[in-house]
């Protein structure tokens, strides 16, 4: 699997809404390599798009089609500023890994220390992760290539989230995934997620 990671500050949040539909409507029947997208607006108008292809090959079919062009050009018109990709060839699956089902999901983005052993630790500790956190349905981990990160987290509802994230914080699990992060990660909460 391959991912592709783009966000930024929303400016006209109607317009954003228009074009997703009418990506699914005009776009989508065109592509080949495409499995699916997370994409949610946070509290504070920011924008993030996780988007599943089969391969880096078939991403770029899809992406090279000349109305998914122009179906960007209309769609950045939506944002405020720049709009940041990342290409991640380095994609891992945690537990039951993304969900069109999930009531919330929370991006967390950051860089590794060493993004080796970070990859290493997450699956031993699966089981672990699943006894403190029933409320987890999967996680995807998409790597950008220079030790950062797109952690996409799928939840049952935001409120269950809540709950189970105060037991989360006293756990030695958590304490061992924030020292294996540089610096303090961003945390972004998609309360209406959007699946495709």
């Amino acid at each position: 699997m391959f991912i592709q990671v783009f966000q930024g500050k929303l400016r006209d949040a109607d317009l954003w809404s228009r074009q997703v539909e009418i990506w699914r409507r005009e776009i989508k029947p065109k592509t080949t390599g495409f499995i699916g997208f997370t994409s949610g607006v946070t509290a504070e108008g920011y924008v993030i798009t996780v988007v599943r292809f089969r391969s880096e090959e078939a991403a770029k079919v899809d992406n090279d089609l000349p109305e998914q062009g122009a179906w960007f050009e209309q769609a950045s018109k939506a944002f405020d500023g720049e709009v940041v990709f990342h290409d991640c060839r380095e994609v891992d699956v945690l537990l039951d890994g993304g969900s069109n089902s999930a009531g919330f999901v929370q991006i967390i983005q950051g860089r590794a220390k060493d993004q080796k052993q970070m990859r290493g630790q997450a699956k031993e500790t699966e089981t672990e992760l699943r006894q403190i956190r029933s409320d987890l349905i999967g996680a995807t981990v998409a790597w950008h290539g220079d030790g950062g990160f797109t952690q996409a987290a799928y939840f049952t509802s935001e409120q269950e989230a809540r709950q189970n994230e105060q037991a989360m914080a006293r756990s030695p699990f958590y304490g061992r995934f924030m020292s294996m992060i540089d610096g303090d990660p961003a945390f972004y909460d998609l309360r209406s997620p959007e699946f495709e």
